[in-house]
Formats: structure tokens, C-alpha cells, sequence
């Protein structure tokens, strides 16, 4: 089975314009995420989708493969879904652009139950967390039934503890923002339009759950590390340094 690894990638980030290309420990940010993603084992290949041309030749400078999109996608997903109309492939994972710790296991762990089970139509990472962080909206929660499948996503604090918490383990789960789609299931997903409640929570993996397409959730013990700030590239190269 062929499984492509698509990172999109803009330039014009609001909070950090030029994100992508800045420098971390000597390489572009991008390519921290280009290598790390490279050594995940299920992957056949990993492709850049931009629309910039300045990341498109720093990709190509660091022999990473990049593809070149329209620049009027609303989102990633459409980037990626763009670049997979025209890759022979079954697998296609949305690997975020913007968090060079990504842990490869990690993305292989995802890719495991639809290499599988071929009735898997998505997959995703979730990880516990903490109660003081759960009314966060930034901190985007999954519930997972006992299936292990996605209930639901929200950036409210789900699930809502009448009693309160009585303390020990956390009840919530962190969503991890790495998708794992069959190719067709993406291809689907972008032809459709917005749907309510994608639209209230502003989380897109909500259009997969309104059409009634489920999503396997994997359980790791690791948060995503994005960087949105020059403040959280610091911290990156903070942690690089150790």
C-alpha cells in the first residue's frame, strides 16, 4: 500500500509571516518537519504543497519534493487534497507544516489501523490533557467512544464534568492535528462544503464526523509542538539545543 506524507506550507502566516522558511539551528523550520516525517516507515514519499515559490525553492534547495498549488485554497486540507487528485496512491497523511518535533512513530502510528483495516476511513493522535488547560478553546478536545473511534471535537471543555473532577487521571484528550486519510475520503471531503458546526467551532475534522465518515483515534503520549510565534521558535531551538 502507497502512503504519501503532504506537508502544506504558506508563507503568510498572521501571527509569524515567513514562518516556514525560519531559521532553526541552521535549516529552515520546513525542513525540520521535511526530515523528521522522512524517517516515519509507512511512508512511501513526503511532498511540500505550497503556493509560494520562495518555500517551493528552499525545499528543492534542501532536496526535499515539493508541488506547487493554487493559491486560493481556504486550508490545508484542500492544499493536500489538490496535490493527491494527482498521486497514485491509497494513504495520504496531512503532516502540519509547522511542528519540526514531529515524532515519526508517531505518524506511523497513525497510519497503522488503516493500513490494517480497510474500513478505516480517517485517523488521527489524541493525548491526554491536563484539567487546568481543558477551557483553553486553543486546545481543541476529543471525546472517543469505546470503539476508539472520534464522538466528537470541540474547543469547549468536553466532556462536561457535572460533578466536578475528584481528581486523579485527566478525563480529557488533547487532539493531535495529523490526519491520515484514505485518498478517495479526502478527495470527498474537499468537494464539500462547509458544514454547521465546522463552521461554529471553526474545526474542519468536523465535516468528516457531520457526514457521518469516523475517525480513528490513536492514543500517544506526546502534544504537538506547533509554532505560531517567534516566541514559540525559541522555545524550539531551546529544546534543539539540549
Amino acid at each position: 500500500m502507497r502512503v504519501v506524507g503532504l506537508i502544506p506550507a504558506r508563507y503568510a502566516s498572521k501571527r509569524f509571516p515567513g514562518k516556514a522558511l525560519a531559521d532553526l539551528c541552521g535549516k529552515p523550520l520546513l525542513q525540520h518537519v521535511v526530515e523528521r516525517a522522512s524517517q516515519a516507515k509507512n511512508l512511501s514519499e513526503v511532498v511540500v504543497a505550497t503556493d509560494d515559490m520562495r518555500i517551493a525553492d528552499a525545499v528543492r534547495r534542501f532536496g526535499g519534493k515539493v508541488q506547487m498549488t493554487a493559491p486560493t485554497h481556504p486550508s490545508g486540507t484542500d492544499r493536500i487534497a489538490e496535490v493527491a487528485r494527482d498521486l497514485a496512491c491509497d494513504l495520504v497523511v496531512n503532516i502540519q507544516g509547522d511542528e519540526p518535533l514531529i515524532i515519526p512513530a508517531e505518524i506511523d502510528a497513525a497510519v497503522a489501523p488503516l493500513l490494517q483495516d480497510p474500513a478505516i476511513p480517517m485517523g488521527t493522535l489524541a493525548c491526554p490533557l491536563p484539567v487546568a488547560q481543558a477551557a483553553d478553546p486553543n486546545a481543541v478536545k476529543v471525546v472517543v467512544g469505546t470503539n476508539g473511534f472520534a464522538l466528537y471535537f470541540s474547543r469547549a471543555p468536553i466532556p462536561y464534568l457535572r460533578d466536578g473532577h475528584a481528581g486523579g487521571a485527566s478525563p480529557y484528550l488533547l487532539h493531535v492535528g495529523l490526519y491520515v486519510y484514505r485518498r478517495e475520503v479526502l478527495l470527498r471531503l474537499a468537494s464539500l462544503p462547509p458544514t454547521p458546526l465546522e463552521e461554529r467551532e471553526r474545526l474542519e475534522q468536523l465535516r468528516a464526523l457531520e457526514h457521518g465518515i469516523r475517525i480513528r483515534v490513536v492514543m500517544t503520549d506526546h502534544p504537538s509542538l506547533g509554532v505560531d510565534t517567534p516566541e514559540d521558535l525559541d522555545r524550539v531551538r531551546r529544546m534543539l539545543a539540549k
